[in-house]
């Protein structure tokens, strides 16, 4: 009897003991269709870089050909190299260099998106081109690009009034006839960010009997070429198709902004860009100006892991960006982190990769 007494007490033990192994006290199985967690802690007390689940984003560009569309392809190969098996799929949803608010509420319309980090740090501070401040966007990296606040007069233009900057413009009350990008472009905010470093406004210029107009990149090219409009002012690469014609086939002549007028725009958001000689036909100097690069934007709310992973595929991946986008070959993955270049607070998943690496952020 007492060995029957025995036997049972032991295998209510081996019972109990397989009872209490398994999944952390869980008796559900495994979900391997699941997305990635997003706030699991590794065992250390600090977030797991490691993923789990299935990795499908959607990346935000705009229409195929277009800077932000060569940038958004080139960086969903290298996320996909990072990631094996990850879907990213890019849409023509995003206006471009000022995309910020369409990356809000959660990731709601995209996952991730291309644009430049003036117009970000803009739209997380105060809201931009109507839209409410974006308090819930973040950054991967930053400084992916070599564009700037391209000035230009017409050669005819100076030759006419012997105005060369834009300060002496301002200073005169010039009736200048001002054309620029379209509505809701960065182009058309770099324009306003120069007016508004001299304390003037575009309205101001139409109201000292200039012309201020806002039309697509081909009109500011033939209208300049036609002497309709004296002068331009753009933020672009070098090697733009339409300035790139316009130089070739009209005599310009290239803008130096002040240095005041630089170092507010600094203060606004924007970094200093040296524009080397011969950029553009009949430039034989460089130009000094400033420029906000292309950022990698992403929601708050992105899985940890997945950030770390899209950080490290950025910045572990140069010389193939570069091969895809030549401006990439200015990206430089140890300043590309800060906050000079990512005009927003990095996502802490992508903060971790730039800590471990001892590469400058935040």
């Amino acid at each position: 009897m007492k060995k029957v007494f025995a036997l049972i007490l032991t295998l209510a033990m081996v019972l109990s003991l397989a009872a209490c192994g398994g999944d952390n006290g869980s008796s559900q199985p495994a979900n391997t269709d699941a997305p990635a967690n997003t706030d699991a802690p590794a065992d250390s007390g600090e977030q797991s870089t490691e993923i789990s689940g299935n990795v499908d984003l959607t990346f935000a560009a705009q229409e195929v050909g277009t800077a932000a569309y060569n940038y958004a392809a080139a960086i969903q190969t290298a996320i996909v190299k990072e990631i094996p098996g990850a879907n990213i799929s890019i849409t023509t949803t995003s206006p471009g260099g000022v995309g910020a608010p369409v990356i809000v509420n959660g990731g709601a319309q995209c996952d991730i998106v291309m644009s430049n980090s003036a117009p970000a740090k803009w739209s997380m501070e105060e809201g931009i081109l109507g839209n409410a401040p974006t308090p819930d966007i973040c950054a991967i990296a930053g400084g992916l690009g070599h564009d700037f606040v391209n000035v230009m007069f017409t050669q005819k233009f100076v030759d006419a009034t012997g105005i060369t900057t834009v300060e002496e413009l301002v200073a005169q009350k010039y009736p200048v006839k001002l054309v620029i990008k379209t509505n809701g472009t960065f182009g058309e905010l770099a324009a306003e960010k120069v007016f508004e470093a001299l304390g003037v406004t575009l309205e101001d210029v139409a109201s000292w009997g200039g012309v201020v107009e806002k039309t697509g990149g081909d009109a500011i090219k033939s209208g300049l070429q036609d002497d309709l409009y004296d002068m331009t002012i753009d933020h672009i690469g070098a090697g733009q198709a339409n300035t790139s014609e316009l130089c070739l086939t009209h005599d310009m002549y290239d803008v130096q902004l002040g240095e005041e007028t630089m170092a507010k725009m600094v203060e606004m958001g924007y970094d200093y860009v040296t524009v080397e000689a011969n950029t553009w036909n009949g430039q034989t100097e460089e130009i000094k100006t400033v420029g906000s690069q292309q950022v990698i934007l992403v929601p708050t709310s992105l899985d940890y892991a997945v950030a770390y992973h899209m950080a490290k595929a950025v910045c572990e991946n140069k010389a193939d960006l570069a091969s895809a986008v030549a401006a990439m070959s200015y990206f430089d993955p140890e300043t590309a982190g800060t906050l000079t270049l990512t005009g927003v607070p990095l996502h802490p998943g992508a903060a971790a990769y730039y800590e471990e690496m001892g590469y400058a952020h935040g």
